[in-house]
């Protein structure tokens, strides 16, 4: 274990962050991915997902291809939109959006005997444009997403899906991945809000920041 402390500037501590990562995972990622996969690692100390975070063919592509049009980012907890950064969402003309805490969500919710995540996506689906589905917390919103896009009413740009927990989650990521949809998953049982938000800030900073 090191007992010496870094002298390090604040400014500084998020680029030797990123070096530590590159020194210890010792491998070479794919330029696309890297600033994705780094900046999950940076916010989770986690270098298990190096091995666990799947990408669908051309999904980083098409991500950046639609924030560049001012996609909407759907998330399904509040936790996420907080995470998301919203300067670099005013300099992309994006904006994020979490319905779980509306009235009405909850209400149908209650209606339909269904968890509020489930009706979240309901109202989500109603939204134009290009849109992103960030969800770090509820795998009925992924399942929902399943069903909608089965049905043919809904065809999102990527599906961000990292839930974290135990019940249902690892097969609803597994779901998604079915799809011909693009999307960036963390299999197994791992991932959280803030996974959602850190990989929807990499995404963007590689648009903002240059």
């Amino acid at each position: 274990m090191k007992t010496r402390i870094e002298a390090i500037s604040p400014e500084s501590i998020e680029t030797r962050s990123f070096e530590i990562i590159h020194e210890e995972l010792g491998r070479e990622i794919d330029p696309l991915i890297k600033p994705i996969l780094y900046r999950v690692i940076h916010t989770t100390a986690d270098f298990e997902y190096a091995d666990t975070l799947y990408f669908s063919e051309n999904a980083v592509e098409k991500a950046l291809e639609v924030l560049r049009s001012g996609a909407t980012i759907a998330t399904d907890t509040n936790m996420v939109l907080a995470g998301i950064n919203k300067s670099a969402l005013k300099q992309l003309g994006c904006k994020a959006v979490c319905y779980m805490a509306d009235e009405d969500v909850a209400q149908k919710a209650r209606r339909e005997g269904t968890t509020r995540a489930y009706a979240a996506v309901n109202k989500a689906a109603s939204l134009s444009g290009p849109v992103i589905f960030a969800v770090g917390n509820a795998p009925t919103a992924l399942i929902r997403l399943r069903e909608l896009i089965d049905k043919g009413d809904i065809k999102p740009s990527l599906i961000i899906a990292v839930p974290v927990g135990f019940v249902n989650v690892e097969v609803s990521k597994e779901l998604i991945i079915e799809t011909d949809i693009p999307a960036i998953v963390s299999r197994g049982r791992k991932g959280g809000s803030n996974v959602a938000a850190a990989i929807v800030n990499a995404l963007m900073y590689q648009l903002t920041r240059s």
